[in-house]
C-alpha cells in the first residue's frame, strides 16, 4: 500500500527541478476582473486558483511556471479559453498575482492530474 502511494506521487512530482518536462510552454493571461460562471459551469472569483485551457478536461490540476521569474502556481482548469491567438492560458487574478504579473507572461504548464486520473 505504501509504495503504490509512493510510486503515484513519483509520477507526479519529480524527484529534482531538472527531470520536470513541461508539457505545454508559451504566453498566459489574466482573466477577466470579473467573478462568473465558466464553461464547466462552476461560479469562480478572482481570487480562486483558476485557468482556462483550450482542450485540457476540466477539473485538470497544471502548475504554471512564469519563465521570466521563476515563481510557480498550481491551478485547476474551470473554463474554456483563452480565445486570442499564440496564448496558451488564461489564468485568475490570484494566480497571475503569486507569478508576478498583471497582464502577459512567458510560462510553461507541467499537467499534475486530469479529471480522468486523480492524484
Amino acid at each position: 500500500m505504501i509504495a503504490a502511494a509512493f510510486l503515484q506521487m513519483a509520477a507526479f512530482e519529480p524527484t529534482r527541478a531538472d527531470d520536470a518536462k513541461p508539457d505545454e510552454c508559451g504566453i498566459a493571461s489574466v482573466y477577466s476582473t470579473l467573478s462568473e460562471e465558466t464553461a464547466s459551469g462552476q461560479d469562480t472569483s478572482v481570487n480562486d486558483r483558476t485557468a482556462a485551457h483550450r482542450s485540457l478536461p476540466f477539473g485538470t490540476l497544471v502548475r504554471v511556471n512564469n519563465q521570466e521569474n521563476g515563481k510557480s502556481v498550481l491551478v485547476r482548469v474551470t473554463d474554456r479559453g483563452p480565445f486570442v491567438s499564440g496564448r496558451i492560458i488564461d489564468l485568475s487574478q490570484i494566480a497571475a498575482h503569486e507569478l508576478g504579473f498583471a497582464d502577459l507572461s512567458k510560462v510553461c504548464l507541467k499537467i499534475l492530474s486530469t479529471s480522468e486520473s486523480p492524484p
